[in-house]
């Protein structure tokens, strides 16, 4: 059997909030670090405000763009009023991953316990590329990160990851 190698995926990072620019994007930054630190590539990065106009101006641009893999956003996932990054996502997704929301608040009860339910994380394809919707906090982020998307962002993965699956993700 072949040796499988790592390869590189080009992601671009989104954080939605109202209060954050972008030389104060704490766990935009810590996000990037660490996608770096694995060897993937930043393909865009910007800071947008809780609103579903712009969140979905700026995705829709990085849905059409041949040079984004993939769309990482970071806040916006919460239950307050201002928390509107799933429902920019939602009407944008052509299929939703409910495993990766579902994944992620079972890691995260073991962490916070039943605080676990205020996290509206998730994850879906859109015009060939895969979306992620994260919770603003750095801990929540690095969480993500750490514990689901680094091992399905690398194609050495086994049994299964999304790296294998992103050729396909546009067949109808």
């Amino acid at each position: 059997m072949p040796e499988v190698i790592f390869q590189p995926i080009r992601i671009a990072v989104l954080t939605v909030s109202d209060t954050r620019s972008a030389t104060e994007d704490r766990s935009g930054d810590a996000l990037v670090q660490r996608l770096t630190d694995g060897g993937h590539l930043i393909a865009a990065r910007s800071v947008v405000q809780d609103e579903i106009t712009s969140i979905q101006a700026c995705l829709r641009t990085w849905i059409a763009d041949a040079a984004v893999d993939v769309i990482l956003t970071v806040g916006g996932t919460g239950i307050t009023g201002r928390d509107v990054t799933p429902e920019a996502l939602r009407p944008l997704f052509d299929k939703e991953l409910p495993g990766f929301g579902e994944l992620f608040r079972m890691l995260s009860y073991s962490k916070i316990g039943t605080a676990a339910i205020l996290s509206r994380a998730m994850g879906g394809v859109s015009g060939g590329k895969l979306l992620f919707a994260l919770p603003g906090s750095t801990n929540a982020v690095l969480q993500a990160w750490d514990e689901i998307l680094v091992h399905q962002f690398d194609r050495r993965t086994r049994p299964g990851n999304l790296v294998a699956l992103m050729p396909r993700l546009k067949e109808k």
